[in-house]
């Protein structure tokens, strides 16, 4: 036999070693990876091996204080293709595109996109989902799904506000109040092999959904809709901008309705609403420009956008002087028409003054030189006290988003000029919200409020997860001046600027103002009327603001029967019946007539036709000698001894 030789021997060892060696490292990799790693290459099986499709959670409803719907979810379906899944992609595209009306350019795009899953379409009719699952397409998933459905379209919507395309709050309460209305999501998941076909038989494993809370809120669906309504009336009557107006429980700050006409459909939020296509002047837009416009529509002027407020604001230069005891009700006063003030002719709006009035006078005639006066003795640091009381220098704390500050003057550069600007309600900025909130603690007894919207959310089951809760603080203002400031404002109502919001068996506190807007050479104006019922124990208080009227502006002509239009369907709506006086039904106030047209006929002729009528007062305005224009209008209903203005031309 022939000898093995010694480097063959020494080859064969080595080739052992070698074996041995490979077969120890392969067998402590194996144990490291089996031992150390083998979560993470589970994981890593997982990942591969299964696929996820989520589930949309149905967003929580939002209800008003007496349960009515006001934001709901309607069944829809996704519908997404799996790449490596599909088996026939021409029939794909062409039923998808066909049964989805989707340009085919689109569709094949995403049907040969190499990845996971690709969405085609959301939002699709449930009727069409089930449609297009009759056709058993291989790769192509038709999944249930929610889309955001608000009933009454238009109502309330700046506060409501609406959702995006996943179901996540973009403006107004849906935002506010996302995380408790969104829900958790749901999953699908499907098994299949290492190249993405789908496992036969393998049956899905599915994680259910959790419902989001439904939201519960003090807007009243029927006070928002009486509110609209006037407004609307009174923005087409006048031509204006736009009107805004806050119904409010002053006593506890829930708010009851917040309008800001013309709203926009919350089911079509892109779509541009009358004001702002009106804007664009009929142009075909950018992208960007439509988006600025789409901003500027859905804020809500309630609380995001500052004014000067006017005669309304009188209101708290008098509670000021009432708590600095700078004033009595029967101080007398003398109006010449204007007032000097350092090298400054600060103007009344009568032109001829008032002459000689008592303070009492002074605030039912909305006197400017009367409050200059009052604001001098209070000082500037005086003012700035109540008003911090009040919670004028501050954001109310409403819970919606976007709510702005008040714009005011350092103490130190409060000026004699300033100081009597600010007296009756101009040279600052604040919202209507805030003003709203800071009457309300004057005629409540000096409480302060939370003006709010959220009262309680619940869970699927109708269990109370969270009431809402909101601070407050008494003695604010002192009960005397609250009991004062009342009474003077029902007389402002009475027989003073606001005696067009005036009812029959009511009392109404109220105060008037013409707020004229910066620059001031562009004579354009803000009508506002400010009031609140009963008088004598307040159970609501409102605000209304009419943005650039055309014709006639002033606050106590247009604004002041919004609110008594308002009040006279909502106050019997809350409870609060009219009792009338002894006077009243002796003078039979509370018939009513419509009012004829008066607009193209001579004075003489106007003057003979209206004997006729039950007015009170009829008012001649200007030298002319047509009617050109006339308040109340023409088929408008009015009470018996209303006042009639005729503008002469």
């Amino acid at each position: 036999m022939k000898q093995i030789s010694t480097k063959q021997r020494k080859t064969a060892l080595f080739v052992i070693c070698v074996l041995i060696i490979a077969t120890v490292g392969l067998i402590g990799r194996l144990m490291y990876l089996m031992i150390f790693h083998s979560e993470e290459y589970a994981v890593r099986a997982k990942d591969l091996h299964e696929r996820e499709r989520s589930i949309k959670a149905a967003r929580g409803i939002i209800y008003d204080r007496n349960g009515v719907i006001l934001a709901d979810n309607k069944p829809v379906c996704t519908v997404s293709v799996i790449h490596s899944q599909i088996t026939d992609p021409e029939r794909v595209i062409s039923v998808l595109c066909e049964v989805l009306e989707l340009p085919e350019e689109t569709v094949r795009k995403r049907v040969e996109k190499v990845s996971s899953i690709e969405r085609i379409k959301a939002n699709v009719a449930k009727e069409t989902g089930d449609y297009l699952r009759s056709f058993e397409l291989d790769g192509v998933m038709v999944d249930e799904d929610y889309k955001r459905y608000y009933p009454y379209g238009t109502l309330a919507s700046r506060v409501i506000g609406f959702t995006g395309g996943d179901n996540q709050g973009i403006i107004g309460l849906e935002v506010k109040y996302d995380s408790m209305l969104e829900g958790i999501p749901g999953k699908i998941l499907t098994l299949t092999t290492a190249h993405g076909t789908e496992i036969p038989n393998a049956a899905e494993a599915r994680v259910e959904p959790v419902a989001g809370n439904s939201l519960t809120i003090s807007l009243d669906v029927n006070i928002q809709r009486y509110a609209e309504q006037a407004a609307m009336k009174v923005l087409e009557a006048k031509g204006a901008n736009h009107v805004s107006m806050i119904l409010m429980n002053p006593q506890n700050g829930e708010i009851y309705a917040m309008v800001n006409v013309p709203e926009f459909d919350l089911n079509e939020p892109y779509t541009l609403n009358s004001e702002y296509s009106t804007l664009s002047g009929g142009a075909i837009l950018s992208q960007e420009e439509k988006n600025t416009l789409l901003n500027r529509m859905w804020r809500n002027p309630c609380i995001s956008d500052t004014y000067e407020p006017g005669s309304t604001f009188k209101i708290i230069t008098a509670t000021a002087a009432f708590e600095y005891d700078k004033v009595s009700v029967t101080d007398r006063f003398y109006c010449p028409g204007y007032k000097i003030v350092e090298d400054r002719t600060i103007h009344c709006h009568k032109v001829g003054g008032h002459g000689s009035e008592t303070f009492l006078d002074g605030i039912k005639n909305s006197c400017n030189p009367v409050f200059m006066e009052i604001g001098e003795r209070v000082g500037i640091n005086g003012l700035y006290d109540v008003f911090e009381r009040l919670g004028l220098m501050r954001k109310t704390g409403v819970d919606l988003p976007g709510e702005a500050s008040s714009i005011m003057h350092k103490t130190e550069n409060v000026k004699a000029v300033e100081l009597a600007t600010i007296s009756f309600g101009q040279s600052f900025q604040i919202t209507p919200l805030q003003l709203l909130s800071a009457v309300s603690t004057v005629i409540n007894g000096g409480n302060r409020i939370t003006p709010h919207l959220g009262i309680y959310a619940k869970n699927t089951e109708d269990n109370t997860v969270k009431t809402y809760e909101y601070t407050g603080e008494t003695g604010i203002v002192s009960e005397e001046t609250c009991e004062t400031m009342k009474t003077l404002l029902e007389a402002v109502v009475h027989d003073g600027t606001g005696k067009r919001a005036y009812l029959p068996g009511v009392r109404i506190g109220g105060k008037t103002a013409t707020s004229e807007k910066l620059p001031r050479s562009s004579n354009q104006y803000i009508s506002s009327f400010l009031g609140f019922a009963p008088a004598e124990n307040p159970q609501v208080i409102a605000l209304v603001l009419i943005d650039e009227p055309e014709g006639i502006y002033y606050g106590g002509t247009i604004a002041a029967p919004v609110i008594a239009e308002v009040f006279d369907e909502v106050l019997p709506y809350l409870g609060i019946e009219p009792v009338y006086s002894a006077d009243e039904l002796k003078l039979d106030g509370i018939g009513s007539f419509p009012v004829p047209n008066l607009v193209g006929m001579a004075k003489e002729e106007a003057s003979k036709l209206l004997k006729a009528y039950e007015f009170d007062e009829i008012y001649y305005s200007g030298e002319g000698s047509v009617v050109t224009e006339q308040f109340p209008g023409a088929g408008e209903e009015v009470k018996k001894n209303t006042n009639l203005i005729l503008y002469m031309k």
